[in-house]
């Protein structure tokens, strides 16, 4: 199995809206993707409510049944639409993938 653990922080302003709609937008449109991506076992989105400095403000927590999957997924046009919208609306971002 493999999980995919990405972090962004976000711009306070993006999109004509600001950092909270924007979380709560990029949360609804990545956990849209369920059920939709073959060999996604699990996907969830967070929000910090910490709001410290070394805090990110949203993080995807995924798992995959392998690194071909995640692939896939990586790929996918459903998933590949969401990039510039999230792009848009980040300042940083950091992933880290492994396997179990």
């Amino acid at each position: 199995m493999v999980k995919h653990i990405v972090m962004w922080r976000l711009k306070e302003h993006a999109h004509g809206n600001d950092l909270q709609t924007n979380a709560y937008l990029i949360k609804e449109k990545l956990e849209g993707l369920r059920g939709k991506i073959s060999g996604m076992i699990a996907i969830e989105v967070g929000i910090d409510f910490s709001r410290s400095d070394s805090a990110y403000d949203v993080v995807l927590y995924s798992e995959f049944v392998d690194r071909e999957a995640l692939r896939v997924y990586q790929i996918n046009p459903e998933h590949q639409a969401l990039i510039p919208f999230i792009g848009e609306a980040s300042k940083d971002r950091r992933v880290v993938d492994y396997e179990v």
